[in-house]
C-alpha cells in the first residue's frame, strides 16, 4: 500500500482550459519588519496578498503554499526593502516556472510615526495608511508605495463671506462714532459680537501614490508624509496644548485652499522629487458644508503613466 500522498494540482487537468490573469491568496496576517528611509527598521501588522498568473492553460492550478511560504520567510528573517519585495517576487516565478511568467505581491499596514505639535513640542503618534505593492511582469518590474495623509482645508470662499460679515458688523458697531479708540476696537475684536462669523474648514486627504526607481533602497515612506504636509501646511496634530490650537487656526487661516489649490501645490512639490519615476495624487476635501466631496486628481502626466 502506497504511503505517499495525492497531488492533485501536479497529476490532474484543468477541468476547462484556459489561462488566469492573477491566482494566489488575499489578506495573510504577518508581522513584517519594514525599512523606512531615516527611521529605524519596526515590525507591523500587515495584510499580503499574493498572486501569480496562470499561463498554462492546461494546468490544474498553482502552488499556493509556495507563496505562502515565501512570504512567512521574509516574516521570520528579514526585512521588507526595495531589494527584498523584489527577491520575493523572483522567488514566485522561479517556484511556478512552467506556471508563471507574472507576479504580484501587496503589504497594507499602517505606518506609525512620532509627529511633534506645532508649538508646544508635545509628541504623539500618529497613523498613516501606506501600501507597498511589487509586480514582476514577463522581466518588467513596478515598485509602487501609496499612503494616506490627512490634513485641514479652509475654504476661500467662505473665509471672504466671513470677512464680509465682519466687516459689516464693524460698520453697524461703530458708524455713529467719529473717532475710535484702538482699545475699544481691540476688546471689541475678542467678542463673539467682533467675529460674527467663521471660515469652514474640514478634515480632508491626501491620497498618494508613486513609482519608486532602482535608486531606493529603504522605501521613503516618513519622506513622502513630510513631503505631502509640508506641502500643505496644515496637518492633522496628535498631542495638543492651546497654544498649538491657536497657532492650527492661524495656519488654516493662512492657508485657504480649494481642492485644486492643494492639488497644484502637491503637483510642485512632487515633480520636484527624485525618488518618484511616476505618481499619481487625489485631494479630497471631506466638506462641511456640502453633503458630497470636493476632489481633484492629477498624474505627472508622462508617456505611458499613470492616468487620471
Amino acid at each position: 500500500m502506497s504511503t505517499s500522498m495525492p497531488d492533485i494540482a501536479n497529476h490532474t487537468t484543468a477541468q476547462t482550459e484556459g489561462t488566469l490573469d492573477w491566482v494566489g491568496m488575499s489578506n495573510i496576517e504577518m508581522p513584517i519588519m519594514v525599512a523606512s528611509k531615516g527611521e529605524s527598521e519596526r515590525m507591523v501588522s500587515a495584510h499580503i496578498d499574493a498572486f501569480v498568473n496562470l499561463k498554462d492553460a492546461q494546468a490544474k492550478g498553482i502552488h499556493m503554499s509556495r507563496l505562502y511560504l515565501l512570504i512567512d520567510e521574509l516574516s521570520t528573517s528579514n526585512v521588507l526593502n526595495y531589494q527584498s519585495l523584489v527577491s520575493v517576487l523572483d522567488g514566485f516565478i522561479s517556484s511556478h516556472q512552467e506556471l508563471s511568467d507574472q507576479a504580484k505581491v501587496q503589504f497594507s499596514f499602517d505606518y506609525h510615526l512620532r509627529r511633534k505639535s506645532l508649538i508646544s513640542g508635545k509628541e504623539g503618534w500618529k497613523a498613516y495608511p501606506v501600501i507597498l505593492t511589487g509586480l514582476l511582469n514577463k522581466g518588467l518590474l513596478t515598485i509602487e508605495l501609496t499612503i494616506d495623509v490627512p490634513y485641514s482645508s479652509t475654504c476661500p470662499c467662505s473665509a471672504a463671506l466671513a470677512r464680509q460679515l465682519i466687516q459689516k458688523a464693524f460698520q453697524d458697531k461703530f458708524e455713529q462714532q467719529s473717532e475710535l479708540a484702538l482699545t475699544d476696537i481691540h476688546d471689541w475684536l475678542g467678542t463673539t459680537e467682533g467675529i460674527v462669523a467663521t471660515p469652514h474648514s474640514q478634515r480632508s486627504v491626501a491620497e498618494v501614490k508613486v513609482k519608486l526607481n532602482a535608486t531606493v533602497n529603504d522605501f521613503p515612506i516618513t519622506e513622502l508624509v513630510d513631503l505631502i504636509e509640508d506641502s500643505l501646511q496644515t496637518p492633522v496634530q496628535a498631542a495638543v496644548k492651546r497654544e498649538d490650537e491657536q497657532e492650527f487656526a492661524r495656519l488654516n487661516g493662512q492657508n485657504l485652499m480649494f481642492c485644486e489649490d492643494a492639488a497644484r501645490r502637491l503637483q510642485h512639490s512632487m515633480n520636484q522629487a527624485e525618488h518618484f519615476d511616476d505618481f499619481w495624487l487625489r485631494i479630497n476635501h471631506l466638506e462641511s458644508l456640502h453633503a458630497h466631496d470636493a476632489v481633484s486628481v492629477t498624474t505627472k502626466g508622462i508617456d505611458g503613466g499613470y492616468q487620471p
